[in-house]
């Protein structure tokens, strides 16, 4: 029997880099919501592993060990057909990959297998913030994650189509140790008073992504150029960025506007939770 499951968007709606491990790993402090917009994954068990992939963004995506979907799979011992639909650009900064991972291990754990959090951690460090799909915040090395309560935000969500690898925008920071968020995250009732204090908040990638892809300069500034907008920022290590606005409708507008003028991008409006 098939099961279904979404594996939506996930957002940075702030990304600080606050040092470096000796064993290579950067320390992070994020602020993380979810989309209402993913990939959708279709499980069917069987005695052998395999993966197709179809979708709008499936070219390049590898149907093999590869792919955190099955390397999920493989790390917990599910083994059947897995089916996904690629909704979300892969390398684009927004979790697709770990998305798609933990929708593998949520399902396992509703058919009541323990998935160890070690284990999350071992695919990636967004999935064990992926695993809980709500807005939190995500600390160290992606081990600590804090749920939160967070206004809902109306986004657009704008992807260039250019991928930017997670390595290189790290290597190109210019510096790995940064300040943290305040230990408290205030009580938002809005999210115009919410977004107003993510604008003193930073993307520590965003300058060296842009060096590197300066394609997310301009949706930056095109984003930032839109009626209502509230904050404009990249998510993740790129190059997926995304802006805030007031309503659903203004978030609609935005994204038929950019949309309209550049054709060749991804672009969403969405809610973000």
């Amino acid at each position: 029997m098939a099961t279904k499951a979404c594996a939506p968007a996930k957002v940075n709606l702030t990304l600080h880099v606050t040092g470096q491990r000796d064993d290579g790993y950067h320390l992070l402090d994020s602020l993380v919501v979810f989309a209402d917009v993913g990939d959708e994954l279709e499980f069917v068990p069987g005695p052998n592993l395999s993966l197709d992939v179809t979708g709008e963004h499936a070219r390049g995506v590898p149907t093999d060990s590869r792919n955190l979907v099955w390397q999920a799979a493989e790390t917990v011992g599910w083994t059947g057909r897995i089916h996904l639909n690629k909704v979300l650009p892969h390398g684009g900064g927004i979790g697709g990959g770990s998305s798609d991972a933990a929708a593998v291990l949520r399902m396992v754990a509703d058919q009541g297998s323990e998935v160890p959090q070690h284990l999350t951690l071992s695919i990636g460090a967004d999935v064990p913030v992926c695993v809980k799909a709500v807005a939190a915040r995500m600390e160290g090395i992606g081990d600590r994650v804090t749920p939160l309560t967070l206004p809902r935000f109306y986004s657009v969500l704008v992807n260039p189509g250019v991928e930017v690898p997670t390595g290189a925008v790290f290597s190109a920071m210019k510096t790995r140790r940064n300040s943290a968020m305040p230990d408290e995250i205030p009580d938002f009732e809005a999210s115009d008073a919410c977004a107003e204090w993510l604008g003193a908040q930073r993307n520590d990638l965003q300058s060296s992504a842009v060096e590197l892809a300066p394609e997310i300069g301009r949706v930056l500034e095109e984003l930032s150029a839109t009626r209502d907008v509230l904050l404009a920022r990249m998510s993740g290590s790129g190059s997926t960025c995304f802006a805030l606005y007031p309503s659903m409708k203004a978030a609609h507008f935005a994204a038929y506007e950019v949309g309209a003028a550049h054709p060749e991008w991804w672009c969403r409006a969405t809610q973000l939770n």
